[in-house]
């Protein structure tokens, strides 16, 4: 949405209101200011408003005037406000008492007499406690916020703000890395003595900060944040572990480190790859012997899974990341038959292949080395060219369908008629599917039907199924 759009909608909820009784609060207003002082646009995303000096019955009927309104937690006094296809938050001032650990151990009272400067006290840093007048666009700037944005500078007004809500420490963090601005040096003491309050966060609004966190130009300053003030023990242990160990001649870096440059290396804008990168090497130091981690990635791929479960990732998330940190390894050997490049892209998967060569390119930049050669391009350029021959890379790439086994093995009295499928189905098709990667012009349903009968005859000897060997697959690179 531009600034353009905005101000019209600014100007649309104050032409119902009193003269100076709406403001515009939160991440908007920081944003404004990031974007005059460092010349760069800025994308808005949340549109937060506050009303001042009406009670909340007034607000809503004031609104009702320009489109649907609907009160959301009549405790905050939040009115959500939809008019042309747009909807915005609506709030009363509120100020907050805490009356234990966490963001909701709070008495909340809100409404007309509390004022705008209460507010904007209850917010997480100085820097976001901001509002702007609307119409007219007067900054409220009561405890010192554009200062913090102009010396680029995350500070506490509160150092009980971590105990009221342990989430803020993540925010501090994302905020630094996605900002780069620093955290005061009382504020990160402050995150140091309340790290272990993580805990009580649940995983879900972990999760949503440590996202934000990988859409940082370099993630790697908000997971050193976290490593420093005592966080990410809390949160991903496992990365810990990769500290202080060395690797062989190939890399620069520790385990640790190496993880961290990779992450830098991949692209902000697929937070998939971040992960994977975060945590391709992941299992390494479990995998120590000598200068090598024999299975590391296997070993990884599972720790993987653990650490995006806990932090309630989506389930296909998780499944495309450790396909990635299970593959990373992969041999790029531009001298590969035809045969094994089709295997590798049945292995990787036609979907995860662009991830999987930007995920081994992300890994070399994070060697800490110059680059060696360029096979991993040559082989790049192999793969592309068997993709782009249409292959059968998966079983439902083949000219025939499960029905047809079926009904094949029926008429051989293998399955009685009145069968769906089963167990051999599944296995004549993979057999077949083999012989299609071997040879792709055997995937044409005649041949394919040809085929599906000599390996029924086989079934009565026991060789059904015999797994093909390929001399010349990939297999993994050294570790």
């Amino acid at each position: 949405m531009d600034l353009q759009a905005i101000q019209s909608i600014d100007l649309r909820l104050a032409s119902v209101l009193p003269a100076g009784s709406l403001f515009a609060v939160g991440g908007r207003v920081r944003d404004e200011l990031r974007a005059v002082l460092e010349k760069k646009p800025i994308e808005f995303k949340d549109l937060d408003y506050v009303v001042v000096g009406l009670p909340l019955e007034e607000v809503t009927e004031r609104f009702q005037t320009i489109g649907r309104t609907d009160v959301v937690g009549a405790s905050f006094s939040v009115v959500k406000c939809t008019f042309a296809g747009i909807t915005v938050d609506v709030a009363l001032p509120r100020r907050e008492y805490s009356t234990g650990v966490g963001h909701r151990d709070f008495h909340i009272e809100s409404g007309p007499s509390v004022s705008l400067e209460d507010d904007l006290a209850r917010r997480d840093f100085r820097m976001n406690m901001l509002a702007r007048r609307l119409p007219g666009g007067d900054l409220v700037d009561p405890y010192g916020g554009e200062a913090d944005i102009r010396a680029r500078r995350i500070e506490l007004l509160r150092p009980e703000a971590f105990v009221e809500d342990p989430l803020r420490m993540l925010r501090a963090a994302q905020f630094a890395a996605r900002f780069e601005y620093e955290i005061a040096p009382a504020t990160f003491a402050a995150m140091i003595a309340s790290a272990d309050l993580i805990t009580s966060v649940s995983s879900e609004r972990i999760r949503d900060e440590i996202l934000k966190l990988l859409s940082a130009r370099l993630p790697s300053v908000g997971i050193e944040l976290l490593r420093e003030s005592g966080l990410l023990a809390h949160i991903f242990p496992e990365l810990l572990e990769g500290r202080g160990v060395d690797q062989n001649e190939w890399h620069a870096h520790d385990v640790y480190r190496h993880n961290l440059e990779t992450l830098d290396a991949a692209p902000a804008d697929d937070v998939t790859v971040r992960l994977a990168a975060l945590l391709h090497d992941v299992g390494k130091p479990r995998t120590k012997n000598g200068p090598h981690f024999y299975r590391h990635e296997h070993v990884g791929t599972e720790m993987a899974e653990d650490m995006l479960q806990r932090l309630r990732l989506p389930s296909e998330t998780i499944k495309v990341v450790s396909s990635l940190v299970r593959e990373h390894m992969y041999t790029a050997n531009p001298d590969a038959t035809p045969a094994t490049l089709r295997r590798f892209v049945r292995r990787v998967g036609l979907e995860n292949l662009h991830r999987q060569f930007t995920l081994r390119h992300a890994d070399i930049a994070g060697s800490g080395l110059p680059k060696r050669d360029d096979s991993n391009e040559r082989f790049e350029a192999r793969v592309s060219e068997i993709v782009e021959q249409k292959s059968a890379f998966s079983i439902k790439d083949l000219d025939i369908r499960g029905g047809d086994v079926v009904g094949a093995l029926v008429e051989a009295g293998l399955l009685p008629s009145s069968s769906h499928g089963g167990p051999l189905v599944g296995k004549l098709l993979q057999v077949l599917f083999e012989q299609v990667t071997d040879e792709p012009s055997r995937n044409e349903r005649r041949q394919l039907l040809k085929l599906l009968h000599q390996e029924i005859l086989k079934s009565s000897t026991g060789n059904i199924g015999v797994k093909h060997q390929d001399s010349g697959d990939p297999g993994r690179r050294s570790p």
